[in-house]
């Protein structure tokens, strides 16, 4: 019985996201051979929505619109002069880059020629970049213009540019691609892949792999949580580099949508392209929904935006007054997604969900499993644990070869939380000392390490604090060496020289000593609060 409800449920998600609907046979045909050919990933996702719709929007970004054909056609001319510069399967290139058409068609160019695709944190520093490239042996690295200072230890042969205005010795992904086949490549002898890094705060970002899933039935529970429809418009304004945006650029592709994709956020051109697009989903991390709670009364209430049924958010955790708020100033269509990007989906809470219990994390998708364990074993229901996941995204661990914990079958997410009584989850908190900041995991060690080297300090320590913008942001306690005189300004200044912008401090306390036991431990219970 399991087994007839499991592929009616399929059939009707299916239907609705447009993989089972009328078609002229050979672009079915075509598509098909594409999905056997490649397996499931970019590379088939692409040619088979160009086989289905040659004519559609693919694209609509700062320079103009692509169709599907066109970014076909650029995807495979790229994959040629990238095969042509050397690259061969199981290379890695780097990629630095916003949203805009060239992190698109690098990224689906450089996993259909087999090498691995290594998304970097546009907030990434320059030491960061560099000892990345060096560590995971980069052949080249894509990134946009305004990246090159960041890049200025990297040797100039090694740099391709995505997005550039011009004026540069660097050559650009357009210019080696001019005059390239718009024919596909033969099929690599190994399968690309892509490379998403924590955020690195502890140290060198780790590089977490994903593994392509076997099947179709990750596209099941994704799109059986958030009702995307096929060929619809979506304002895809999470950062690629993310894995909340990428999954929804990855899935989306099988309902061939229109990605509306922009360099900057800015909430007035959110609203703009939703209205002038009739856009069905927005795709943000919690920062963006609030920065467009508070935008202009004017514009919000002069801009239609009814048309969106769809606001997707996940990248840090979602307060319940915010989704609440948001609805109310738009339309009653926020689904959470809480994960990781080791973990993949946990649970997602939708409208109503949110509506009748804010402040949840939702409920677990389809052949998902979680469990809240303490000592390893399951708490009863309402009693605070770890929290533990399996779901059909296969995690490929770390490249250091390192992986997550396990509890038998079920991966740990390193979060706390409970469920209530109807089946919802909330999460406490983060198990260790990690805080999310503006939908990055964000850890303490780092700028300590940082700050400590500085010649005017003696000591230091840094917590996590509330933050109204970004979630949860850090703080500094400093102690600044004898006749030593420092502002928090100063603090800010040094902190962006040496670590990732989402890592310096947004308040610093200074004090004549840290509170520590006799081991060297700061007893953070005694430090003063923050006002």
């Amino acid at each position: 019985m399991t087994g007839v409800l499991d592929a009616a449920y399929r059939l009707k998600v299916f239907r609705r996201i447009g993989l089972i609907a009328p078609q002229l046979p050979h672009r079915i045909a075509y598509a098909g051979y594409q999905l056997v050919k490649w397996g499931p990933g970019f590379p088939a996702a692409v040619a088979a929505a160009a086989a289905r719709f040659p004519k559609q929007k693919a694209i609509v970004d700062d320079l103009g619109e692509l169709t599907w054909a066109e970014l076909r056609d650029e995807v495979n001319q790229l994959s040629h002069a990238l095969k042509e510069r050397g690259v061969e399967p199981g290379d890695s290139i780097a990629l630095l880059a916003r949203n805009h058409r060239y992190i698109v068609t690098a990224m689906v160019a450089i996993m259909q020629v087999g090498a691995r695709v290594l998304l970097l944190n546009t907030m990434a520093s320059g030491s960061q970049l560099t000892e990345l490239a060096t560590r995971e042996g980069a052949k080249f690295i894509i990134l946009d213009e305004e990246f090159l200072k960041v890049a200025e230890k990297v040797d100039r042969d090694q740099l391709l540019l995505a997005w550039s205005d011009g004026d540069q010795d660097v050559p650009t992904l357009a210019e080696i691609s001019k005059g390239q086949s718009t024919k596909q490549p033969p099929k690599p002898s190994r399968r690309g892949s892509v490379v998403i890094f924590t955020s690195g705060t502890t140290g060198l970002p780790k590089g977490a792999k994903r593994e392509e899933p076997e099947g179709l039935d990750p596209l099941v529970a994704f799109f059986g949580a958030i009702p995307y429809r096929g060929n619809r418009t979506m304002v895809l304004a999470a950062p690629l580099f993310h894995s909340w945006g990428l999954i929804n650029f990855g899935f989306g592709l099988s309902t061939a949508p229109t990605y509306v994709l922009r360099r900057r956020f800015k909430p007035e051109q959110v609203l703009q392209d939703i209205e002038e697009h009739q856009a069905e989903a927005l795709v943000v991390v919690p920062l963006m929904m609030q920065r467009l709670v508070d935008a202009d009364p004017e514009l919000v209430k002069k801009t239609d935006v009814s048309s969106l049924r769809i606001t997707a958010v996940s990248g840090s955790a979602l307060a319940g007054e915010l989704a609440t708020q948001y609805m109310d100033t738009f339309t009653d269509s926020v689904y959470n997604f809480y994960g990781a990007t080791e973990t993949g989906w946990v649970t997602v809470a939708s409208p109503k969900d949110l509506r009748e219990a804010p402040g949840t994390a939702g409920r677990p998708p389809w052949h998902t499993t979680v469990r809240i364990l303490k000592d390893g074993k399951e708490v009863p229901q309402g009693e605070t644990g770890t929290i533990y996941v399996a779901n059909d995204m296969p995690f490929g661990g770390y490249t250091d070869g390192n992986t997550k914990e396990f509890a038998e079958d079920l991966m740990s997410t390193g979060d706390l939380g409970h469920f209530d009584e109807d089946g919802r989850l909330f999460v406490s908190g983060r198990d260790d000392d990690m805080i999310v900041s503006g939908g990055e995991n964000v850890f303490p060690r780092e700028l300590e390490d940082a700050l400590i080297k500085h010649e005017d300090i003696a000591d230091v320590v840094v917590t996590g604090i509330d933050d109204k913008d970004w979630g949860q942001a850090l703080a500094a306690y400093v102690v600044v060496k004898n006749g030593a005189s420092l502002e928090h300004d100063d603090i800010v200044a040094y902190a962006k020289e040496h670590v990732a912008r989402f890592a310096v401090p947004r308040k610093t306390k200074f004090l004549d000593e840290l509170p520590r036991n006799p081991t060297g431990k700061v007893m953070k219970r005694e430090l003063p609060d923050f006002d």
